[in-house]
């Protein structure tokens, strides 16, 4: 008869300790995160001429580093004893399985997004976009929803292309609008 050895004080203890303080990970995660940003951000090669003295480095310098600065934050929170709440205040059910229907049409949907972009345009694209993960979530308005889905579609498009000057594909209403 073979018995295994008690666990050692220190093992458990340790294991302990990284269960106790679980939410460091996120910090770790977060910290990656952030050195990540940073240094893409400073190998880009940008032309500060053209562009003012906002040029495409500034935001991810900023959100690089509030990442950085939000891991170190946690990881203080977390060492002096802090504690993420628990699920149970929002309204949702954890004993209940996940919904995988809705999960795989609105996969479904972001994936023909991107398969339709280029050849018929940000506009008719966006609408069965929009249309789709309404369908998907719950709204079975058959009038109102490709209305709605065609027009936040439209406006988007429009708003981007023309007001921001950020290109968006038109596809065959490139003329027409």
């Amino acid at each position: 008869m073979t018995t295994t050895a008690p666990a050692r004080p220190e093992t458990a203890r340790r294991a302990s300790w990284l269960r106790e303080h679980s939410e460091l990970g996120v910090g770790a995660g977060l910290f990656l995160l952030g050195v990540l940003v940073l240094t893409d951000a400073l190998t880009l090669t940008a032309d500060l001429g053209g562009r003012g003295p906002v040029g495409p480095r500034t935001v991810p310098l900023v959100v690089g580093a509030g990442l950085l600065v939000v891991a170190v934050l946690l990881a203080v929170d977390v060492l002096r004893g802090g504690r993420g709440e628990a699920e149970g205040g929002e309204d949702v059910d954890l004993s209940e399985p996940s919904d995988r229907r809705t999960v795989l049409l609105l996969a479904g949907v972001f994936l023909g997004f991107a398969v339709l972009i280029g050849p018929v345009g940000f506009p008719v694209a966006g609408a069965l976009l929009f249309w789709g993960a309404a369908h998907a979530l719950g709204s079975r308005h058959l009038r109102r929803d490709p209305m709605i889905a065609a027009v936040l579609s439209l406006f988007t498009y429009l708003v981007f292309d023309k007001l921001l000057g950020v290109p968006l594909p038109g596809g065959p209403l490139m003329g027409v609008l």
